[in-house]
């Protein structure tokens, strides 16, 4: 998310987390003082996740000092000691662009990891891309997994009941522009997911 506007939207549509991105590149990267505005948005109850990709261990201790999220979300090669370094829970991507489907060693690379995030893009490459994989081959991890990957409303349906996730992740697929959500697209991408999950309980 980058507007405070979107944020208060998919709220009141029910999700269960924001994203705020920090990965260096990315269209949709966040400064200090515009991911503290969102962070205000945010009410109780509702995760705020900050994503990276290999920043500095010093950028990533000051913004979550300044932005106080309550989890945090890995994109790049950064180790389990350095994910756990800032006192929360975080998740780690996995890169299936590439065809990686290590589970046992991902399992033993990040044992400190709260669940792992399945993403379409390719390894080395930052997620946000819109490129799916395939939702038959979710790797057994031993943890909750999330499924982001070329999910829009059209297929968001499809995915969950294919790869029965934990939760899904989406990004360019409810925009009009790189970091501009569509909010008709936010309402019917959460109608999808809450139909998906009434088809398939547990």
């Amino acid at each position: 998310m980058t507007r405070p506007g979107d944020v208060r939207l998919a709220v009141e549509l029910g999700v269960d987390a924001i994203g705020l991105v920090f990965a260096p590149g990315s269209p949709r990267r966040l400064d200090a003082t515009r991911a503290v505005s969102l962070r205000q948005a945010i009410p109780p109850l509702v995760h705020a996740v900050a994503l990276f990709m290999d920043n500095p261990g010093s950028e990533v201790e000051a913004l979550v000092k300044q932005v106080k999220p309550d989890l945090l979300q890995f994109h790049g090669s950064e180790s389990d000691a350095f994910c756990r370094g800032f006192g929360l829970p975080f998740v780690k991507v996995l890169a299936m662009g590439g065809g990686n489907t290590d589970a046992a060693g991902l399992r033993k690379r990040y044992p400190s990891a709260s669940a792992f995030l399945l993403d379409g893009h390719a390894p080395g490459q930052p997620g946000g891309s819109g490129e799916r994989f395939d939702w038959s081959h979710v790797p057994p991890l031993g943890k909750p997994v999330f499924l982001a990957g070329g999910l829009k409303p059209g297929n968001v349906g499809e995915a969950i009941r294919a790869a029965r996730p934990f939760a899904v992740d989406v990004s360019s697929g409810i925009e009009s522009a790189p970091g501009i959500k569509d909010g008709g697209r936010m309402q019917q991408f959460v109608e999808e997911v809450k139909r998906a999950d009434r088809s398939n309980p547990g």
